[in-house]
């Protein structure tokens, strides 16, 4: 803690990095919480702390690899906690100019040292005094290993590298996997019932001075936004003219084309983006019936609706796997929508602890997870209906190989033009696939 009593940017950034480690929670899940839990906070230093989580959390394999050079046994067998200590002190020093090192090293041999004693930090203390002076080891030469030199520059696993690779080729890794390992603005939606695209970007810089705004490249109703802040303190967001959502998942929604009149299933729900989105496209005229497993993010969606000003969703709160679930979703639908849980590589750039979970045996679960709840849904839609089917993700068996494997068993269906597919460094949008089918009439 600091001298006034409360927590400092760099501790608040141990404790949610802690949190990401031992529970398992997502980074922005653990870096809201214990900023909440140390009210009063200076804008910078709530600021520093998000910075000092996501940043350490991208480069870990690069800040270990810093590390482990200047320590004689390595960090590997060191206690989670003085790894990270240890971690988001070599942080500041490689990849932040703006934080003096003397400023790094002595919080970091303060936190060791209450940590383990004086022993820990006069370890903390060599380690990094080393790092400041030394940098890092030169990486991986391109020339002479490309993939050493991706998955080294980019804090990769070599597995998820391939798969990049699968997906964009040779010519374009380098430039993805950078993409996926940088900072990822803010992408919001205008709601088109309350107020055009113009209008929000005249009214953003007004609620927050110094706001930048621009166009999506890759969304016609989106904008990528930087230096807001907190998206909930906006005057323009609590009066509901936009709300946050990646241009990818918006291209979802437009690829299913919903019209007014429409009786539409969202599969899967969640918060309500694709649901809300939806909502707007059709004039709020639709029947929009909101399905998810969790209340909790159904009441999240209910929430979002109710800012935005949309009156024809309906959330129902069930297991569509669930042989019982036709008791309580009947009847076939002129459109279904299936943003089907899956692997989650696609958002890197906003969830970079994935990189560290996500292992490759997960992705033939996910895919087989998939593929029942697709069999499930077929018979949802109506003939001449449209199912259409997402995932934030880019590997071959959560996303083609699925509709391949579903035309082929279900013939009344056919792909209704070309599938979507976003990268980010193509349209500074998540990695995302999706399809529209069609059912014959």
């Amino acid at each position: 803690m600091s001298r006034k009593g409360r927590w400092s940017a760099r501790e608040i950034a141990r404790r949610a990095l802690r949190r990401v480690e031992s529970q398992g929670v997502f980074a922005s899940a653990a870096i809201d919480a214990e900023l909440e839990a140390a009210p009063g906070v200076d804008p910078r230093e709530r600021g520093l702390a998000t910075e000092l989580v996501y940043g350490t959390l991208r480069h870990r394999d690069r800040l270990d690899r810093a590390l482990g050079a200047q320590a004689p046994r390595g960090i590997g067998k060191l206690a989670p906690q003085m790894r990270t200590i240890l971690r988001v002190a070599a942080y500041q020093l490689l990849m932040l100019d703006r934080v003096p090192d003397h400023a790094a090293v002595d919080d970091a041999v303060r936190a060791a040292r209450k940590l383990g004693g004086n022993r820990m930090a006069g370890f903390a203390n060599a380690v990094l005094r080393k790092v400041a002076t030394s940098g890092e080891p030169p990486l991986p030469r391109a020339s002479d290993d490309p993939m050493a030199s991706v998955c080294a520059t980019y804090s990769l696993p070599r597995w998820i590298a391939g798969r990049i690779r699968d997906g964009v080729g040779d010519e374009e890794l380098v430039a993805a996997a950078a993409a996926l390992s940088a900072p990822a603005p803010l992408s919001i939606r205008v709601n088109s019932l309350r107020a055009t695209l113009d209008q929000v970007i005249h009214r953003l810089p007004v609620d927050c001075p110094g706001v930048e705004v621009e166009r999506s490249p890759a969304c016609p109703g989106g904008l990528l936004v930087r230096g807001l802040g907190a998206p909930e303190r906006s005057p323009s967001f609590v009066d509901g003219w936009w709300t946050v959502q990646d241009t990818g998942a918006q291209r979802v929604s437009l690829l299913a084309a919903p019209g007014s009149g429409m009786c539409i299933l969202d599969a899967c729900a969640g918060v309500g983006g694709k649901s809300t989105h939806l909502a707007e496209l059709s004039g709020d005229g639709a029947d929009i019936l909101a399905v998810d497993v969790s209340e909790r993010k159904l009441r999240q969606g209910a929430e979002t609706a109710a800012r935005l000003g949309l009156k024809s969703i309906h959330s129902l709160c069930v297991d569509l796997l669930d042989p019982n679930a036709g008791q309580q979703v009947d009847g076939e639908f002129d459109l279904v929508v299936i943003d089907a849980p899956c692997s989650g590589l696609g958002v890197l750039r906003r969830h970079p602890e994935a990189k560290w979970r996500v292992q490759p045996e997960m992705i033939a679960a996910m895919a087989e997870l998939q593929g029942r709840m697709l069999e499930a849904l077929v018979s949802r839609v109506r003939p001449g209906g449209a199912l259409v089917y997402a995932v934030c993700t880019f590997t071959e068996e959560e996303g083609p190989a699925q509709i391949e494997r579903l035309t082929r068993r279900h013939g009344a269906f056919r792909l209704d033009g070309p599938a979507l597919s976003t990268w980010p460094h193509r349209d500074d949008a998540d990695a995302f696939y999706a399809a529209r089918l069609v059912r014959a009439p």
